[in-house]
């Protein structure tokens, strides 16, 4: 009798207990909130309102018109670089005092900041949408910063803007772009050179020791009716101005140099550079709203993570 006793002993002690069954099953019901609901591990994104939702729309629109400005920017300065490099006959000067390059910067810039802000707001990235604001800010404290240096430097604009001019009729020949920019200011303002229109003896190709036919002559862009039969332009019409007395060079030429003419150009263009300015500003705030806005709404999810 003892013997089975025993035996029956042993082979209840392999079997748990009904206790130990309910603290088992007690023991599952302890498990992590993210192991019993998926939801909380990997949470989906609020149902964006109506005004959300207009936002994000308008603000990929708004971007993409900027992407697309930019593209416009960054194919006019590469077709400009391109359709230097085509002309053989022509010198080219360094890429880095290329004006075209400025163009290539500028397209490059804004259409890279743009594509950011349109994706970040298609797909609700925030990581992209926060490199949109602090691009977007980082432009417009470079912007401050400029202007400010422009106003503390307001009395030095003159002969900075002599120098650039200067640099432009030196390589008046040389530079296709340069050569549109000079004859457009001295159609524009009706003027020759920088002081006066006897500054073009120091371009190379219109001093009078120069052997071509250039020699002694200034841009027929300096011409008073620079039109032959008033419907052809007269590439002639300067031919041999600086051999001229003032008197009889009056006749032919503007006289008066374009840096008077610019200044006095800028100084009555204060007000449409300022309301520029601000309408430059109304655009960036505008786009950095509504990014904020965008990362508001999607804020509530990293909350969760």
């Amino acid at each position: 009798a003892r013997l089975s006793m025993q035996a029956s002993r042993l082979v209840e002690l392999p079997y748990s207990s009904s206790d130990d069954d309910d603290s088992s099953l007690a023991g599952d019901t302890d498990l992590p909130a993210a192991e019993q609901d998926p939801g909380v591990w990997c949470p989906v994104p609020p149902k964006l309102g109506t005004f959300s939702q207009c936002v994000r729309c308008l603000a990929f629109l708004w971007n993409l018109l900027f992407l697309l400005l930019g593209l416009l920017a960054l194919a006019v300065g590469v077709w400009g670089l391109l359709a230097k490099r085509s002309l053989g006959g022509e010198r080219l000067a360094p890429l880095g005092s290329d004006p075209m390059l400025l163009f290539v910067l500028v397209g490059l810039g804004a259409s890279t900041v743009s594509l950011a802000g349109c994706l970040g707001a298609l797909r609700s990235s925030p990581c992209l949408l926060r490199f949109f604001v602090g691009a977007v800010l980082a432009f417009a404290g470079l912007e401050v910063l400029g202007g400010l240096l422009l106003l503390a430097a307001r009395h030095r604009l003159r002969d900075a803007l002599r120098d650039a001019l200067l640099l432009c009729l030196l390589r008046y020949q040389e530079e296709p772009d340069l050569r549109f920019l000079v004859d457009e200011v001295q159609r524009s303002l009706q003027c020759c050179g920088l002081g006066s229109y006897r500054d073009w003896e120091t371009n190379p190709y219109f001093n009078c020791s120069a052997p071509g036919a250039q020699a002694c002559s200034v841009p027929d862009s300096c011409c008073l009716d620079p039109w032959q039969n008033g419907t052809v332009a007269n590439a002639q019409c300067a031919f041999g101005a600086l051999r001229l007395g003032d008197v009889a060079a009056g006749t032919v030429v503007h006289l008066g140099g374009c840096v008077a003419q610019l200044s006095a150009w800028l100084h009555g263009q204060v007000g449409g550079i300022v309301a520029g300015a601000a309408v430059l500003v109304l655009v960036e705030a505008a786009g950095v709203l509504m990014a904020l806005k965008m990362l508001g709404d999607i804020a509530p999810v990293g909350v969760r993570d």
